[in-house]
């Protein structure tokens, strides 16, 4: 039986390699069985600046709560996006800032340093493309963005395990490689991973 499986997409550009490894991994997984729901951030409507931070609530957009609802239904996400300056594209950045709230993804004991992780149960892949190769990318600048997704928001939330699958360098890339990764990530699709 099939996963319910959330695929976030965080490339701003519908013609990126890394919309080709959205629908690579969602044919694997939908082969496999998998319910798949979708979340293209680019395409929602809302305001990235977390305004007040926490000190005041801003009103999420209709989007951000569809998001937040189809987050709740995942057993699994799946979020593809670039390594743009170590880090993610500015408009995914404020999804999460928008989306994953105290109160939704986590709660901070009172009088605590500690908190509960609102997002338990849930397993993460995520699928990051790079314009160095990965080990460049993690043995001499310490992978930023991996960290900032697998320890600092989604472990922080409660989800995992997750995985990680960094592919580059892509802009002197191959069609061969680019094939080859695309394989790859049809297959982690399949093992709904």
């Amino acid at each position: 039986m099939g996963k319910r499986i959330l695929i976030i997409q965080g490339h701003p550009d519908e013609q990126s390699f890394n919309h080709a490894l959205h629908l690579a991994y969602k044919k694997g997984a939908t082969r496999a069985g998998a319910e798949i729901q979708e979340i293209f951030v680019s395409q929602l409507t809302f305001n990235p600046n977390l305004r007040y931070g926490y000190r005041q609530r801003t009103d999420l957009e209709p989007c951000l709560i569809e998001a937040q609802n189809k987050i709740k239904w995942a057993e699994h996400i799946v979020l593809v996006y670039p390594v743009w300056w170590g880090s993610l594209p500015a408009i995914l950045k404020g999804f999460f800032d928008r989306v994953f709230l105290p109160g939704f993804a986590f709660k901070k004991r009172e009088n605590s340093l500690w908190w509960d992780k609102l997002l338990s149960g849930r397993s993460a892949r995520v699928i990051s493309t790079l314009d160095q190769p990965p080990w460049f990318y993690w043995l001499l600048n310490g992978s930023p963005s991996d960290k900032a997704i697998k320890r600092m928001t989604f472990d922080f939330c409660g989800i995992k395990p997750v995985r990680i699958t960094n592919i580059g360098p892509i802009r002197l890339s191959s069609e061969k490689f680019r094939e080859k990764w695309l394989n790859k990530i049809e297959d982690l699709g399949a093992l709904q991973k």
